[in-house]
């Protein structure tokens, strides 16, 4: 076999598996604009700080109206169970004071953007007791919370 030819074949694999390698990587981000991860960022910001406020209004602003905020819990009996509250209770607790107890240094609220794709996104916040997952969709051209599933982190002693 050719020298020449056989360089030209391992360029030609070599570039391939970069393309194959950079779609790859970048595949969660298809088509969308550089700010989706922005407002996304912001939408869970007006979510949790909202909370530590005690500002509905901030809080109504990054919720769906049809929002399902559930965790997973288990009775004295090792039994599970679904705890479950909508956008108006949420945004209830809120207006009643919410997190507005929790001091500022305690006030965790770390958003990680785990996924976007079309009109669907994934985040995740960590917050002073708790870790939120959050489903969010952009619904009439801004980013709102469908979802949110968490759980209470383990009490230090």
């Amino acid at each position: 076999m050719n020298n020449n030819f056989a360089r030209s074949c391992v360029r030609i694999i070599c570039a391939f598996a970069v393309v194959l390698m950079a779609a790859t990587v970048t595949s969660h981000v298809y088509a969308q604009s550089p700010s989706d991860a922005d407002l996304i960022k912001q939408t869970a910001l007006d979510y949790i700080e909202g909370w530590y406020e005690g500002n509905a209004e901030r809080m109504q602003r990054a919720l769906h109206p049809e929002l399902a905020k559930r965790i997973v819990r288990t009775d004295d009996r090792g039994r599970y169970n679904l705890g479950q509250m909508g956008a108006m209770t949420l945004v209830e607790y809120t207006r009643m004071g919410g997190g507005k107890d929790t001091p500022k240094d305690k006030q965790q609220k770390d958003v990680t953007v785990l996924d976007i794709f079309g009109n669907a996104a994934s985040a995740k916040v960590v917050a002073s007791d708790w870790v939120d997952y959050l489903h969010l969709a952009k619904w009439n051209g801004r980013w709102v919370i469908v979802n949110v599933l968490w759980e209470l982190k383990p009490k230090t002693k």
